[in-house]
């Protein structure tokens, strides 16, 4: 039986629009999105600390600290405007503001089904990189985790930018959206544009670090990472509401980012490296990534099997994504379901 404050909480999505009219209206939520976006990127260019310039990188230490401390007020800011709204407007506890925001209850079941659906999308690249890359060694013995989380970048990529993205993107934004009462399909392809176009000004960064790029092959590579991005992000937004965790989409998040994109042609090779980029200085870390196979060149049954892994992983997914992501904690009721 569902508390009787969950059950509250469900009403936000009362049919009968007479009697539970939006609590804000789609233009307000849209406004509070697109400010809660400007104020997660705008910062990074009204400081020199944490403005990139053409000797100094994104990538830099000093960059990545100082823009990790403006994306954490940024998210505790929205945070603080969307419980308000929760709680003033929707006249809700402060229990019900963060069931909404996803932060209680944690979800444990939902985060770990989560992360096996990912997974199982997954199941191509891992193949590769835990099997014909010889790196399933390295996984068990956790030997990676020092070099991933010891350096600014590792930190930025796997903690810092999964937590804040999510809390401001997921957490802050698509609880405006219930609130106006947008359909769970409008919420998961809309909500998740605020996140693609945050990306876009990476255009900017990168021609200022590569002046020798042309304009038409650097756009079209932002163009690319706002695709993916608001891909990922439609996947994020339908985790989010059909578990209403918030760890659990921040996991998926940083497993994602490790991960990267999943190699959809070419030979599968031998010394590719996945996941977070080894130390160049680090000799046994470089031998590990090369194994030498066949002269240092894997055999075509490897890349056979690598692409059928690949296709029976999508199949996996598309055939579970609704069993798998089933929760009593879900924050909407998608119109079609899976029976």
């Amino acid at each position: 039986m569902a508390p009787r404050w969950f059950n509250h909480l469900k009403n936000f999505y009362l049919r009968d629009e007479e009697k539970d009219l939006p609590v804000v209206s789609q233009q307000t939520a849209a406004f509070l999105s697109i400010l809660f976006t400007l104020s997660y990127v705008l910062p990074f260019y009204l400081s020199a600390q944490t403005r990139p310039a053409p000797n100094l990188h994104r990538d830099a230490p000093s960059i990545i600290r100082a823009r990790i401390r403006t994306v954490t007020a940024a998210c505790i800011a929205s945070t603080l405007v969307t419980i308000y709204i929760i709680v003033n407007n929707g006249k809700a506890t402060i229990f019900e503001a963060l069931r909404l925001l996803g932060w209680w209850p944690i979800g444990a079941s939902e985060t770990v089904k989560c992360v096996l659906l990912t997974g199982i999308l997954f199941s191509g690249p891992l193949f590769e990189a835990g099997v014909c890359e010889g790196r399933w060694r390295s996984w068990i013995a956790g030997k990676r985790l020092a070099e991933t989380f010891g350096s600014w970048i590792g930190w930025r990529n796997f903690v810092a930018g999964p937590i804040t993205e999510e809390v401001l993107f997921r957490s802050a934004i698509i609880p405006l959206h219930i609130l106006a009462k947008l359909s769970p399909t409008r919420i998961v392809f809309a909500s998740p544009l605020y996140f693609g176009i945050a990306h876009i000004h990476h255009f900017y960064e990168f021609k200022l670090t590569h002046p020798h790029v042309p304009t038409p092959p650097a756009l079209i590579r932002s163009l690319f990472q706002f695709a993916y991005t608001t891909i990922f992000g439609w996947y994020a937004a339908f985790l989010y509401l059909r578990t209403g965790s918030l760890p659990a989409v921040i996991l998926v998040h940083s497993f994602c980012n490790w991960c990267g994109l999943p190699r959809f042609w070419g030979r599968v090779e031998a010394g590719e490296p996945m996941g977070p980029p080894l130390d160049p200085k680090d000799k046994e870390s470089s031998k590990e990534s090369r194994i030498k196979v066949a002269g240092g060149r894997l055999s075509m049954i490897w890349t056979i099997a690598y692409y059928c892994i690949l296709a029976t992983g999508a199949a996996g997914f598309y055939l579970e994504l609704w069993s798998l992501t089933e929760s009593p904690r879900a924050l909407v009721e998608f119109f079609a379901k899976k029976k």
